[in-house]
């Protein structure tokens, strides 16, 4: 499903407020009590919108449009955020420069000054923040289109059951949605497009090294995702399902991103999806080699299930091209007892299949395929 198809109008007995053109949906956010239900009616709103508390924040589809703040918000309380710490070793790929610190101007809800400046120097549309002490539990975004921002469309950390459904996530900086820190999310419905980055991107943390999380069952599932450099990322994590999604016309298609801390990344599902054509050309870096004609990398994994996916036309020279790709990781992470099974790969190049590395353990099988290298795993 498109996002902004299929809104309903909301309940006239539903707990909450209505935001116009011309109010701020922050201020809505700051009022709202924990369950409120924000009905953004369409226009065009230029702002943050910062969010520490359970309630849903809901526009009235593709009319409701949250691009950047013409001008700075200042914070209402001043405050000194500490400096996180940045990635000290480049891991894999889909691993993009973590939000730079330093910046000012955010929005600011009550008691939560620091947060608002950890997220809105990242120049993000909405920013659901949590702490490790206290996860934000319940947040619902729906039915919006966050478009334009320097860093990320959507970001959340620290949360439980965040539920981002029928978003667009456009022409953002870094990543489309992103979730870090977190558990129970469920990314369903969504297009995310021409993002510099991933399109949506799940990950244990992004400013510092450790081993994978346990998401508890992330969810991401019938997204469409076109036009970014990635279209899934999954850094670090453990136990979630990647299904139902459309990824095309990106530089890469889905990415399972370890590496050797522990616990190991995996024991996830990666199924039923349709990833065609995946052959914009992304330009290396310091990190990675250029990325093109790529269907699914796993790198670093362990125990997950790729299967009953379409994957085809995924055409490039990268030596991360091809259909589905076991590849040797640059930190020395092996993949390990992963089952690639009952997929259709065909008119990938350089092959539809490939295992490379020392990883063991891992099964190929009943795929319907062309060529594969090593030979004989079609």
């Amino acid at each position: 499903m498109a996002a902004g198809l299929g809104v309903l109008a909301p309940s006239a007995s539903a707990a909450g407020r209505r935001v116009h053109p011309g109010d701020s949906i922050q201020d809505a956010v700051n009022s709202a009590r924990p369950g409120d239900i924000i009905t953004v009616m369409p226009g065009t709103y230029y702002e943050n919108v910062l969010i520490t508390k359970r309630l849903t924040l809901r526009g009235w589809g593709a009319g409701t449009v949250i691009k950047p703040p013409v001008t700075a918000v200042t914070p209402t309380t001043p405050t000194t955020p500490t400096t996180p710490a940045r990635p000290t070793t480049p891991t894999a790929p889909g691993t993009p420069v973590a939000p730079a610190p330093g910046a000012s101007g955010a929005p600011v809800a009550p008691g939560a000054s620091g947060r608002a400046l950890a997220c809105s120097q990242a120049d993000t549309g909405i920013c659901v923040m949590g702490t490790a002490e206290q996860p934000v539990v319940g947040v619902d975004i729906r039915s919006l289109t966050v478009s334009g921002f320097k860093r990320n469309g959507v970001w959340a950390s620290y949360t439980d059951r965040l539920s981002v459904q029928r978003v667009t996530a456009e022409n953002n900086g870094t990543w489309g949605i992103a979730q870090e820190r977190s558990t129970r999310g469920l990314f369903r419905d969504n297009v995310a497009r021409d993002n510099a980055e991933s399109g949506l991107f799940i990950a244990n943390t992004v400013d510092r090294e450790g081993g994978a999380t346990d998401t508890l069952g992330a969810v991401v599932r019938r997204n469409t995702l076109t036009g970014n450099r990635i279209g899934v990322t999954v850094r670090r994590v453990r136990n979630l399902a990647v299904y139902g999604n459309s990824v095309t016309g990106n530089c890469g298609g889905i990415f399972v991103v370890g590496d050797e801390g522990e616990p190991g990344a995996g024991d996830m599902t990666i199924r039923g999806n349709r990833i065609h054509e995946n052959n914009k050309f992304c330009k290396g870096n310091s990190r990675l080699p250029d990325i093109q004609g790529v269907g699914i990398v796993l790198t670093g994994a362990e125990e997950t299930v790729v299967r009953s996916n379409s994957i085809r036309g995924n055409v490039g020279a990268s030596p991360l091209s091809g259909g589905i790709l076991l590849f040797k990781s640059f930190v020395g992470a092996t993949n390990t007892d992963n089952v690639i099974r009952d997929n259709v790969v065909r008119d990938n190049k350089p092959a539809d299949l490939a295992n490379q590395g020392t990883g063991t353990g891992n099964r190929f099988v009943n795929n319907r395929c062309g060529s594969s290298v090593p030979a004989g795993m079609c």
